[in-house]
């Protein structure tokens, strides 16, 4: 913290040079940064207009070009984008070589998403390329080598750079435009998309300056060290951007990350006191709103954001949520399809729409809309767990086991990834391995509580009865100190064998209590009346000495604690 406070120690000369890179972004149609800049910049306090920084300096060049620069960045603003690099054609100064250059791209991703939407739907876009990368890339490394590139064009060429797939060149070009331009999120951005682990973002040499800190926070979001994550942006919060909505967006969705649906719901409502009419983001709580079952909350959302903007990916995607809680599967693929016509890259979109795929049992078209999402990010587990379950319902054990490991490594501590390879391993024979998995999703925190009771019929299939036994003592005493109301099926199938299971070790006492208890569900209820029977007969025939309920059960590897089921019986669910 100590090193932050020193780095964040003058908020005066952080928020003037905030105020300087908006106007730099603004001048050269860079909106998304300008708008980033300009929101932490309003979560500090104004400046005095003598503390107001002085406007960039005005070279011999920059003059000669006005006119054609004024001209073509209206131009621009309107996105007439190859009227504005015709006008700007033979300009010298940095500012113009540069919006001369986007213009150029952004005129080829206009015609690419133009042709995609006109001659193909988002699942069959093929090959559709940006015409001109190519030239764009030529033209760059000349300037490049030659060291005439400035912070905001080093930034378009590692753009173009990625979009060619050159992924190791254009992350070298990113660190080059950062330290060229610190303060400029968007070549942040850029980057924080090819980074691919902790590893790799440690071997990056990063310059020192503020917005480091923002950078780290974002990736450690992203590679799902969410602790490490909050505690950076609580850093960012005590030094003075207590105000930033960004921040608080960025929090919520790191409780997002870790199913904290409760926390996150919370931030979000906030988040929306503040800034109402606040589109970014409205998708990640249409998530949470849709696991929490919230439709009321849900609808109002949607027909809030439609009367906001009806044409914004996240308000598309929101309307998905909503249709798809209500089982309208069709109507919601329709939505996600819409968010992506507006924008082919956005991960969600494609990930909800393989979920709405799979609901629909079109296994291919779910398998087509995960992969897109991994070609938009490596890194989500949501689409690489997708992809696992498709080839489930497919009967292709060996496909499930690689993605399903693929999900676990970016999720390492979610016990829904470790239960789904548990199962892979057990279709496969691998009961040894299959056990690992499912402890090992108990000992993370099993979200589904499912874990214990997969384990205990994976000893019970082995004919490992005492580890069997265990396995439901834990699952039955987790369900019940929990207060969860789950399927009434599993607890009984639990109290079933442990009954079985104590009247064969001659625990009568025990066994009766679990008999007892098998009573209170429907589908247990005449074995449970059998085996009271049965333990009554034995009881009439012989006398049962007392037996030590917390002796070891068995010698097996398994790790679990000793529990009496005398403590656990007594709990009601």
């Amino acid at each position: 913290m100590a090193a932050l406070c020193c780095e964040f120690g003058d908020l005066v000369q952080i928020k003037k040079q905030l105020i300087t890179v908006i106007s730099l972004c603004k001048e050269r149609g860079l909106l998304h940064s300008g708008k980033w800049a300009s929101e932490l910049a309003f979560a500090l306090d104004p400046l005095p207009k003598d503390e107001l920084p002085p406007a960039a300096p005005f070279t011999e060049d920059d003059a000669q070009d006005l006119d054609a620069l004024t001209l073509a960045k209206s131009y621009f603003d309107l996105k007439e984008y190859d009227r504005s690099a015709y006008f700007l054609k033979g300009c010298c100064s940095q500012k113009a070589y540069f919006l001369y250059m986007y213009s150029r791209y952004l005129s080829g991703e206009k015609k690419k998403d133009d042709e995609t939407v006109d001659s193909l739907g988002p699942l069959e876009k093929g090959q559709v390329r940006n015409e001109a990368l190519r030239e764009l890339r030529v033209e760059l490394s000349k300037k490049h080598n030659a060291g005439e590139l400035d912070g905001f064009t080093l930034y378009l060429y590692g753009v173009v750079l990625r979009k060619l797939d050159l992924l190791k060149e254009a992350v070298e070009v990113f660190v080059e435009a950062i330290h060229a331009l610190p303060l400029h999120w968007g070549a942040w951005l850029e980057l924080s998309n090819l980074v691919t682990n902790i590893e790799m973002l440690k071997s990056l040499s990063l310059p020192d300056c503020w917005t480091k800190d923002f950078f780290m926070a974002h990736m450690y979001t992203e590679l799902q060290m969410i602790k490490e994550a909050l505690q950076k942006y609580q850093n960012l919060i005590e030094a003075g951007f207590s105000k930033s909505t960004y921040i608080i967006s960025q929090i919520a969705v790191a409780y997002h990350n870790i199913r904290d649906i409760d926390q996150a719901l919370a931030l979000f409502n906030e988040l929306r006191d503040q800034d109402p009419y606040r589109i970014d983001n409205m998708d990640t709580f249409s998530n949470l709103l849709y696991v929490k079952s919230m439709k009321p909350e849900l609808s109002y959302l949607a027909h809030n954001l439609v009367e906001i903007d009806k044409y914004r990916v996240e308000t598309c995607c929101v309307i998905g949520n909503y249709y798809s809680l209500r089982s309208q599967h069709e109507k919601a693929a329709l939505y996600f399809q819409r968010a992506l016509k507006l924008n082919p890259r956005c991960l969600g979109a494609w990930t909800l729409m393989g979920h709405e795929y799979m609901e629909m049992k079109n296994t291919s078209a779910a398998i087509q809309a995960y992969r897109h999402a991994i070609e938009v990010n490596k890194r989500d587990y949501r689409a690489w767990y997708g992809l696992g379950q498709t080839y489930e319902i497919l009967k292709m054990p060996f496909y499930c086991l690689y993605y399903y490991r693929k999900a676990h490594q970016l999720r390492p501590n979610d016990s829904r990834m470790l239960v789904a390879l548990g199962e892979s391993y057990e279709k496969l024979s691998q009961q040894v391995e299959g056990k690992k998995c499912y402890w090992r999703a108990y000992s993370v925190g099993d979200v589904e509580k499912m874990a214990l009771l997969k384990l205990a019929k994976l000893h019970e299939q082995l004919n490992e009865s005492d580890d069997a036994a265990q396995c439901y003592m834990l699952y039955i005493q987790d369900i019940f100190y929990c207060g969860e109301q789950l399927e009434h099926l599993e607890v009984s199938t639990a109290l079933r064998y442990l009954g079985q299971y104590y009247f064969k070790n001659k625990l009568y006492d025990e066994a009766s209590l679990c008999a007892q208890r098998c009573c209170d569900y429907n589908d247990a209820r005449e074995e449970g009346k059998a085996l009271l029977r049965q333990i009554s007969q034995v009881r009439d025939q012989i006398e049962t000495p007392s037996a030590d309920l917390f002796a070891p059960l068995s010698n097996n590897n398994t790790p679990v604690r000793r529990v009496s089921p005398l403590n656990l019986i007594s709990f009601t669910p």
